[in-house]
């Protein structure tokens, strides 16, 4: 069966995209500790049969009523640092001089709430009306409002100081409500302060540093009462903590599947027996949860030291119930009670350790589709790339042999062991049998077309291709770094660092690949080489080959590459006076551009927290130097762009272009020359949404001339102005989700495109795979341009919200992803602009489509065996698991982008 390169890519991505989601369905389990429902609902056992016929119950409660007053976002530097003393006055004087117990708490990453309550005022409007009723025990009242302006202009906004107050005035209102109504000093109410997670200096949250796990918990209460002098500083403890405390208050079972322990300041005033009460009930909780999810659970040293804990426990209630000499019995009690602390650290360190169970079975499945996709890209690459760009799938005859049959039915074979033979069920288990076997079907076939194209190999001497062109060049410079680069890169997944830093390698690839392109323009200029590849002689005619196939150059009156006759005026050796000089200077300008970039928005890890100018720009003092500059940017934008549009888009792009910043004016983030403050921010919605109309009306007007061209046969104009149109459009929705200060990297990208196509490309003659190859090294590196890392916390969520008047999921993924990969994709697009403006045959774009999947496939494929391998690793969570998020994400643009290559090569094969 015979297939265009592009669709045979575009197939294998589809593919992988179908293994790497298996994989992290693998990698992201459903419960972790599933087998703990199992779990008997009766209360803990007593240390001591018939020391005392209560120890069979909960103890009684130690709170009448709780108010869980949680705001999301809340970093504890919120509450216990300065802008806790300067917007919070009610809440410092709580954590420093009354009645309250203050902690840190850390949260797990990745940090990220469900919100269960969306407007904040609706949450207040009922606050006084509840407060008064009496039919109530708890009552959680979840806050949204900082997380959203968080989101929107970061932890230094202005808008963070009015909303704490808002907070320290709604906690006031709760405390004095509580004391107001409490009658029983036995039985007091708490008032529990605390935050869900922190937020970055960016604003963001999803990931591991300071800003985003440190959280403020604040417990207020009367029976905490403090003696005069007595100074408590916040201590840490786990989230988790929380909900085993809170029981153990309201007189409940803990949590079955809770990890938590009991947090002992709250127990501190209590008789020694209720404390050693309390922490038997929390270490027989944990216990239980750890023999019902370790098989070897008697071996567990937190086990065994609970075991002596219970016995020194019971030697305990013999002595008290003898009613020896009390200083004895004290003394006892003070090291049991210490056993039991220490018996909980350990049974907590080893259920935290067993939390990641990961579903290896679907992993594996994954993972074997993504490497059989790409095997047979790797063994397709001479013929996909050759001049005809097509090339001979064998489907066929793999499906109807008997090979196929005995694999599908091995593999069949091994589900059911797996299903029947497993502990604990995978995802494919769980799957009707139909869909089962569609991916066994799957993996069997992809394994006998791999075998098939390796026969052809071995048993032919040919690499998939009836007549490999004879080869006339070696491997250019150019396609070495390629080659390093590309190897280089894959490699630095497998460390933590280089992941955390990864915006430093595709720094200096591209930095690298501008000063080969200076020593490949200075020779050709100074020296008269025309970089014309060389014959080697001595190289055999496989390897010829495979080298001119992956080059993509000219290998018959039927290749393609870029160049032109010699006399072509876009060519070097035609370029006289400032052109000329241009072209010398072309590769020194893109590195100042990319330096410039470098200093816009730091990023990682190491140095993220340093300033920058993007940081400068985003403070309210400097509101009206990012004023200019958006101004600046946009008008700039309009230039770079409008040149090739119809009349139609130009004023569709300027409209725009203007509609974005009066969006940016309505929410405060840019000034008019006649505003001076704040007094009209708004939600900007109907600005957002005036700017969508034209982002539809240009991508419109391009998806009509792109129909005109296939309706009036080789209509070259059509196509081509379509094409930019549709990029154009697609330029614009960039401009306005990208936030004010990120406007120059865009601008910059565009200047780039222009230079690099005008005074690189078309005099350098370059060919298909080496312009592709550039093209995907400039859209990752303008990924971290923007400010994006490996961290979730970078994802600029509120891109997801422009326009909307409340959360709708598809439209706010679509938004966010797009806002996100603007870089990858916009050079995508002009990938597809150039190759089509420029090629002289028509497989360009299939040459171009086969190298951006062959290139994207190869990093992921590497990587989902490196996370494999170190899934016990120390950084799993926070460095491994969100880089391969991002992976996911990546290929799933990445097939999206071969799609849009495939529709627009058949344009132009009918055209």
């Amino acid at each position: 069966m015979r297939l265009g390169s592009g669709t045979f890519a575009a197939g294998c991505v589809v593919i992988e995209v179908l293994g790497v989601a298996l994989f992290l369905r693998g990698f992201f389990p459903a419960p972790v500790f599933s087998g703990a429902e199992r779990q008997a609902e009766s209360p803990a056992p007593e240390p001591s049969a018939g020391a005392s016929s209560n120890w069979t119950e909960l103890p009684p409660p130690l709170f009448s009523k709780v108010v869980i007053l949680l705001i999301d976002a809340l970093r504890d530097d919120f509450v216990f640092g300065s802008k806790g003393v300067k917007f919070m006055p009610y809440t410092t004087y709580l954590v420093e001089k009354g009645s309250s117990l203050s902690f840190v708490a850390e949260a797990k990453p990745p940090t990220v709430t469900m919100p269960r309550i969306k407007v904040d005022n609706n949450v207040t409007r009922h606050l006084d009306k509840v407060l008064k009723r009496q039919d109530w025990d708890m009552l959680i009242l979840h806050y949204l409002g900082l997380d959203h302006i968080g989101h929107i202009s970061g932890p230094s906004s202005p808008l963070v100081g009015h909303k704490l107050s808002e907070m320290d005035s709604i906690l006031m209102k709760i405390h004095t409500a509580l004391l107001a109504e409490e009658r029983d000093p036995l039985l007091p109410s708490l008032l529990v302060l605390c935050g869900d997670h922190g937020m970055s200096e960016a604003g963001g949250h999803g990931a591991s540093s300071m800003e985003e796990v440190n959280t403020a918990l604040v417990l207020v209460s009367s029976a905490f009462e403090r003696k005069p002098g007595d100074v408590r500083h916040p201590t840490r403890v786990q989230q988790t903590d929380l909900a085993a405390t809170l029981s153990i208050g309201l007189g409940l079972p803990i949590p079955k599947s809770n990890t938590g322990s009991l947090m002992f300041p709250v127990v501190e005033g209590r008789p020694m027996r209720e404390q050693l009460r309390f922490l038997h009930l929390n270490t027989v909780q944990l216990s239980k949860l750890l023999q019902e999810n370790v098989p070897s659970y008697n071996k567990e040293p937190g086990f065994e030291q609970f075991k002596v804990s219970e016995r020194s426990h019971r030697n305990w209630i013999r002595l008290y119930l003898e009613e020896n000499n009390s200083e004895v019995v004290f003394n006892l009690g003070a090291k049991v009670r210490r056993q039991y602390l220490d018996a909980l650290r350990t049974l907590k360190l080893s259920l935290s350790r067993r939390a990641a169970q990961y579903d290896v079975y679907s992993m594996a499945v994954g993972t074997v589709l993504v490497l059989e996709a790409l095997v047979l890209l790797l063994l397709s690459v001479p013929q996909a790339l050759s001049s005809r760009a097509e090339l001979d799938v064998p489907l066929l005859s793999p499906v109807c042999s008997l090979l196929f049959y005995l694999l599908l039915l091995a593999l069949a074979a091994l589900h059911v062991v797996v299903c029947t033979a497993a502990d604990s069920s995978c995802y494919l288990c769980g799957l009707p049998w139909l869909a089962a076997g569609g991916v066994m079907t799957l993996i069997a076939a992809l394994l006998c077309a791999g075998m098939s194209a390796l026969t052809r190999v071995f048993a032919g001497g040919k690499c998939l291709s009836q007549n490999p062109p004879q080869s006339t060049s070696r491997w250019s410079e150019l396609d070495l770094l390629s080659f390093l680069g590309t190897v280089g890169h894959v490699l630095s997944l497998g460390a933590s660092s280089f992941i955390e830093e990864e915006h430093q390698t595709w720094y200096f690839l591209v930095n690298t690949l501008c000063l080969a392109l200076c020593h490949q323009i200075y020779r050709k200029c100074l020296l008269g080489d025309d970089c014309a590849p060389q014959h080697c002689p001595h190289t055999g005619e496989e390897f010829d080959g495979v080298a001119v196939a992956l080059q993509g150059k000219r290998a018959g009156p039927e290749g393609w590459e870029l160049s032109r006759a010699p006399a072509d005026p876009s060519s070097l050796e035609a370029l006289r006076g400032s052109e000329r000089w241009m072209v010398l200077a072309s590769p020194w300008l893109v590195l100042a551009c990319c330096r410039l970039l470098r200093s816009l928005n730091q990023t990682g890890v190491q140095w993220a927290h340093r300033p920058d100018l993007g940081h400068w720009l985003t403070s309210s003092d400097h509101k009206a130097e990012l004023s200019v500059l958006a101004a600046l940017s946009l008008t700039m934008i309009f230039v770079l762009v409008q040149k090739r549009c119809s009349l139609t888009s130009k004023v569709a792009m300027a409209f725009g272009l203007l509609g974005i910043y009066c969006y940016r004016a309505a929410i405060g983030n840019v000034l008019f020359p006649w505003q001076q403050d704040n007094k009209d921010i708004s939600k900007g919605i109907t600005e957002a949404r005036f700017v969508y109309v034209f982002v539809l009306g240009i991508l419109f007007t391009g998806t009509k001339d792109l129909l005109k061209s296939q309706i009036i046969a080789a209509d070259f104009t059509a196509r081509t102005v379509g094409l930019w149109e549709i990029h154009s459009g697609l330029v614009l929705l960039a401009t306005l989700l990208l936030r004010p200060h990120n406007l120059p990297v865009l601008v910059l990208s565009l200047a780039i495109q222009t230079i690099m196509a005008q005074f690189v490309w078309r005099p350098l003659r370059h060919d298909v795979a080496e312009v592709t190859v550039m093209h995907y090294w400039f859209g990752q590196a303008f990924f971290y341009f923007q400010g994006n890392s490996n961290s979730i916390a970078t994802v600029d969520i509120s891109a997801g919200f422009v326009g909307l008047d409340a959360y709708m999921e598809i439209p706010a993924i679509f938004l966010t992803a797009f806002a996100t990969y603007s870089g990858p994709v916009l050079w995508a697009s002009h990938l597809v602009n150039f190759l089509t403006s420029e090629a002289s045959s028509g497989s360009a774009l299939s040459h171009a489509c086969f190298c951006y999947a062959l290139i994207c496939s190869i990093p992921v494929s590497v990587y989902i065996i490196l996370v494999t391998s170190l899934r016990y690793h120390l950084f799993i969570w926070s460095v491994f698991s969100p880089k391969l998020l991002y992976e996911g994400m990546h290929l799933l643009i990445t097939a999206a982008v071969c799609i849009f290559f495939i529709a627009m090569d058949q344009t132009n094969t009918k055209s």
